[in-house]
Formats: C-alpha cells, structure tokens, sequence
C-alpha cells in the first residue's frame, strides 16, 4: 500500500513527523509533499497564478511552495504519477479540526483532494491547550491510536466521495479509553475574533485568530467527544446542499424565471 502523507502545518511541523511515523506502522512505502510554509485556514485554496514549485528533500519527501490541495494535486497528478497512492493521509493537525472548522481548515481539504481524486483519504488532528509558556500537544495520543484505528477503517472501508475526519482529544494516551462515531458539531458561541493593533509607524493591522472559549456540544458530535475525552471519527462529504431549503424553493421557484414586481 502506498501512502501519501500531507498537511497544513508545513514541511517541517512536528505533527508531520508524527504522521510519518503513524503511516510507517501501516506501510513501508510513505511519501510526503507538504507546503513548505504553513497553510492553516487555507481551505481548499488552489495556486492558480503562480508557478507551483516543488523542492525534493530526499527520495520520497517533497516541499511544495502552495497549499495542501496543492500539495496533494501535484502528488498524484506528476511526482507519483507512475504509481499514485492508495491512501492520502493529511495531519496531524496542531490543534482540533470539528465543527465549522472543517470548513476552512486545510487539513480537512488535503484530505477532500485525495477523495477527490479517487482515494480514500483521512485527515488527523490532535486537540491542545494554550498556556502562558506556549501550547500543550499530546502528540503521543494521536501516535498511539491513530495507526490501529485508520487500520479499522481500511479493514471495514468507506464510500467513495466520504473523507473520514478524525480527532483526538487533548489527553494523555492513558487518560483515553473510548473512540466515537459522531457527527459535525455547530459551536454555540462564536470564536473567530480580530484585533487591531499598531504598528511602530502608528498604522493600524489586524490579527484574527480564535478566542478560545469552550463551547456548549449536543450529543453525538464531535465538539461533544473531545470535550468528554474521547477520539471522534466522523465521516464527512462535500454536498453542502440543505435538502430541506431544496424542497421548499421548488415550489415558489420552480418553472419559468419570476420578473420584477413593482414596489411601493
């Protein structure tokens, strides 16, 4: 089985590393093309007016100046176009990947790529805690269960067009007993904030990043598994059609395009 490992944190992010070592447990022939520079929030951003390049780091390892779907695009589509992957394999993310994070988190999209392309794909991620000192990553939790438990998956499969999301809870490996099923949360409070700050010339910048606050999780999803401990797995698609919405535009819709009333 080939492997090919990728994500949104960069080439040289410790969360590679131990995606590396994860997917040497399940093959021996792993490559790597990951952004040479991080990626976070990138989404499914594409590099369309500029040269993509690539740096070879050794025989299997690749830096990509783009993003992760680049990365994955020019993986499969030229550096392993010979014998492509069997598996993409994207993370382990610096920080959970639930909820509306799954939206823009680049992670998640290296993964969509390689379903998009025709192969199962996986994307990882490891929740942490923020301190004075500088975050607290258990990346010997994702290290530890990641490998028997992406194992499961393969044995059972999942559909085509399916990426499978999986994260893991900010726990050390003994303090986790239990792995979910869920589904995609929605947060209760809103945590992406920007803030203006000045620089030494006194001109104004922004900041964005997220505030942190523990959100509120219904049962089932996967905000509500990390928070009681847990590692979530959540099977996820790129149909964001709201099925319900569908059904009731038809009927005010449907037919002939509507003109213009006049307005009082």
């Amino acid at each position: 089985m080939r492997i090919l490992v990728t994500n949104d944190d960069g080439v040289h992010a410790e969360g590679l590393a131990v995606l590396e070592r994860i997917a040497r447990r399940l093959s021996g022939d792993v490559w790597v093309a990951a952004p040479e520079h991080e990626q976070s929030g990138a989404s499914r951003s594409l590099t369309l007016s500029a040269p993509l390049r690539a740096r070879r780091l050794n025989e299997r390892r690749f830096a990509v100046l783009g993003t992760p779907t680049d990365c994955v695009m020019l993986a499969v589509e030229e550096l392993l176009k010979d014998h492509p992957p069997d598996l993409v394999l994207s993370g382990v993310n610096r920080g959970h990947n639930v909820a509306e994070d799954v939206t823009v988190s680049g992670t998640v999209a290296g993964a969509i790529q390689g379903m998009a392309l025709g192969i199962p794909a996986i994307a990882l991620s490891q929740a942490m805690t923020y301190w004075e000192q500088g975050p607290k990553i258990h990346w010997e939790t994702a290290e530890t269960f990641a490998p028997g438990v992406v194992q499961r998956l393969l044995g059972v499969g999942w559909p085509k067009g399916v990426i499978i999301n999986i994260n893991f809870p900010n726990r050390p490996p003994q303090e986790v007993t239990e792995v979910e099923v869920t589904r995609q949360g929605l947060r209760d409070v809103h945590n992406l904030k920007v803030e203006r700050r000045s620089d030494l010339a006194g001109r104004d910048y922004y900041w964005m990043g997220f505030a942190g606050r523990r959100p509120e999780a219904a049962d089932g999803t996967d905000l509500a598994a990390l928070l009681g401990g847990r590692i979530s797995v959540t099977p996820l698609h790129i149909d964001l059609t709201h099925l319900p919405t569908t059904h009731a535009l038809k009927a005010v819709l449907g037919g002939p395009p509507p003109k213009l009333r006049d307005v009082p």
